[in-house]
């Protein structure tokens, strides 16, 4: 399944020593307002038939045997091995493995109707552990006799997210900006050179520019291809954040709010 900010999770968003005697309009910690969140309508195409699941919109796609059993996947930074195992009619777990870790378990619900997908997803690849779920509609029906979850989905809200999974701190310079989130952080400076997203198992990382006092672009790079380049602006009242991430890889953009907190 394809996740929420787990992929920006990611949305994007990360302690290094800190900066002294200098103030920015980004500083202080952000919390995503999760009824914001504009996703894009490009679908998410999935089926699951005579025991074999494949992910069509994933990039690269790939076919697995849905056994239950751990099996490889080539060129996704996250994950080299996804078991899918069949609850029922309508249910599905689907776990993602790292070199052996498991970095997220998502548990695929389809409505009796047939209309929605729920997304229960467990992320651990922070310092903690977060919880999303996210809802999906369905704008195009699997093939005949596919398991529930087959067809097209287009994300449409996320009604849950855990605090630490959508909130972020910031800490400018005159010429960088620090971020840390759930135990990942970068340290980088506006000079377009890039800087590792500490502690990311996708070993993603990062490169910024200022386009002026209140916006910022990151570059997110993984295995030296861009996934996501991400604009941020702060209000002129300093109070939020308004963000565009451009999924480079599968052509989508994605557009919310954060929040500044006391």
């Amino acid at each position: 399944m394809k996740t929420f900010l787990a992929r920006q999770v990611a949305v994007g968003g990360l302690l290094c020593a800190p900066f002294f005697a200098w103030a920015g309009p980004f500083d202080g910690t952000w919390k995503t307002q999760i009824d914001s969140i504009q996703f894009s309508p490009r679908p998410d195409v999935y089926e699951l038939k005579d025991g074999s699941y494949r992910c069509e919109s994933c990039v690269p796609p790939y076919t697995v045997k849905a056994d239950g059993s751990d099996q490889p996947v080539r060129e996704h930074n996250y994950y080299d091995a996804i078991s899918i195992r069949v609850v029922d009619a309508r249910t599905v777990q689907v776990n993602y493995k790292l070199a052996g870790r498991l970095i997220y378990e998502d548990k695929v619900v389809v409505s009796a109707d047939g209309k929605t997908l729920d997304d229960n997803f467990l992320d651990h690849s922070g310092a903690k552990d977060a919880v999303f779920d996210q809802v999906s509609l369905r704008v195009a029906a699997g093939a005949p006799g596919a398991h529930a979850i087959s067809g097209s989905w287009r994300l449409s809200k996320v009604p849950e997210a855990s605090d630490v999974g959508i909130t972020l701190t910031y800490q400018m310079s005159s010429d960088g900006l620090q971020m840390s989130s759930n135990g990942q952080s970068y340290d980088a400076h506006f000079d377009g050179k890039p800087v590792p997203v500490l502690n990311d198992p996708g070993k993603t990382t990062v490169t910024l520019k200022r386009l002026g006092e209140r916006v910022i672009e990151e570059t997110d790079w993984r295995g030296g291809k861009v996934n996501d380049v991400v604009r941020i602006t702060v209000s002129a009242d300093g109070g939020s954040l308004e963000v565009v991430d451009k999924d480079q890889l599968h052509d989508a953009v994605t557009t919310y709010t954060m929040k500044k907190q006391p």
